[in-house]
């Protein structure tokens, strides 16, 4: 495959300009473009298909802005008893979740719905206050104590929601397998690819087939422009 730091991004955001984006790109966007391929050059991600498919996750996990986003706790406490029935109390879901009474606590929401055993399990969360310290933030919702301590970012976790610490992440996470222990080398290699389910490499096959959509568009682009 062609290496990006060739390309000519010049010609690549005249391309994309047109498609996906339908003639414009707001200086977000373009920062964040940018400081995906940035992060692509210095990690060595040589396959324009690889790329390609990193530049479209934010098409989806930021609605298009490529602006790192940090997540939401305002539930209500329907939503909370809803979306969490094993990880939160129906007590504590009508105590911190907002309703008619009062504002939701994101803070306590984000330690119970994010600590205890669960918590620990699944996210490294083993201190407490982590649930909200750590809750999502970046391109592609880095989340939990084990993760901003793989990233080097445990200490300064609000970092992650500036779009340089955010574009490193999520392209390591993509590359190296690091959100769910698959990689985009196990879909997208010599012998095939699989665009749709390259989204294991970060959250399932949720929007899979619009991601890979997507991903196609930049890689036509990043091969004009290279």
């Amino acid at each position: 495959m062609a290496k990006e730091e060739h390309m000519n991004r010049t010609a690549f955001f005249a391309s994309i300009r047109k498609n996906p984006f339908g003639g414009s790109l707001t200086q977000p966007q373009v920062m964040g473009i940018d400081a995906i391929l940035d992060e692509c050059e210095k990690q060595n991600v040589k396959d324009l298909r690889h790329v390609a498919y990193i530049l479209a996750t934010p098409m989806i996990e930021t609605g298009g802005s490529f602006e790192p986003i940090t997540e939401s706790l305002n539930y209500s406490s329907d939503a909370l008893r809803a979306k969490f029935p094993n990880r939160i109390s129906a007590s504590d879901a009508e105590k911190y979740g907002r309703n008619s009474q009062h504002p939701a606590n994101q803070e306590m929401i984000g330690n119970i719905i994010y600590g205890g055993e669960w918590g620990k399990k699944n996210l490294g969360n083993t201190q407490a206050g982590d649930g909200f310290k750590y809750r999502g933030r970046g391109l592609s919702q880095v989340t939990g104590r084990r993760l901003y301590e793989i990233f080097g970012y445990a200490d300064k976790p609000d970092e992650m929601a500036h779009i340089k610490a955010s574009a490193y992440a999520m392209a390591k996470a993509m590359k190296e397998g690091t959100f769910t222990g698959v990689k985009l080398s196990d879909f997208i290699n010599a012998t095939k690819e699989d665009w749709n389910g390259a989204r294991k490499t970060v959250n399932g096959t949720d929007r899979a087939a619009d991601i890979a959509k997507h991903a196609k568009t930049f890689y036509a682009a990043l091969k004009e422009a290279s």
